[in-house]
């Protein structure tokens, strides 16, 4: 593992104008999606201008591709530790504990609307490529379907749907090898 992956490349600091359109940013595309944020409001949260946003991100589209990134790393490292605290479980077992702890966190950070949203820009989606290396063998795609159920749950969950009765659908997933 190269250190890319281990050190950030960067982390916002909140007294940053960077580092506050960020954090606000992660808040209200968390709770609102992509279509629903407006830039000018954005910017008004974080205390700066709008052409501080675009001088930092490009565009609404680029601060928006950094704020998720950021958040798909913080969710891949749940999944990541769920996994690896269950060495002994099937791979369908510790797919299904990864998007459980994955939903989880989501939701309680705030992130399910954010992340219930497709990949942006046809990019490969890395929650679905985690799930890939436990459950896809022999040419069939179960990561796939498991990736669109857990944002179909979180797009449930943006929209103040049953927690509970949502993670208990997501929790019957469950996959029998071929």
């Amino acid at each position: 593992m190269g250190y890319g992956r281990v050190v950030r490349d960067w982390i916002p600091r909140p007294t940053s104008a960077k580092g506050r359109l960020a954090l606000v940013a992660l808040d209200a595309f968390g709770r609102q999606g992509f279509a629903a944020v407006n830039v000018v409001e954005l910017a008004q949260e974080a205390g700066v201008t709008t052409g501080a946003l675009y001088h930092h991100f490009g565009s609404k589209q680029g601060l928006y591709e950094v704020v998720r990134e950021e958040a798909q790393r913080r969710v891949l490292d749940r999944m990541e530790g769920a996994v690896a605290a269950r060495p002994d479980d099937s791979p369908a077992d510790a797919a299904q504990v990864a998007l459980l702890v994955a939903f989880d966190y989501c939701v309680a950070e705030g992130l399910a609307g954010l992340l219930a949203e497709a990949e942006p820009g046809g990019h490969k989606d890395p929650i679905e490529a985690f799930l890939a290396g436990l459950t896809d063998h022999d040419g069939v795609p179960v990561a796939c379907l498991l990736a669109a159920a857990w944002r179909a749950a979180l797009h449930a969950a943006a929209t103040d749907l049953s927690i509970d009765r949502i993670r208990r659908a997501l929790s019957t997933l469950t996959i029998h090898p071929a």
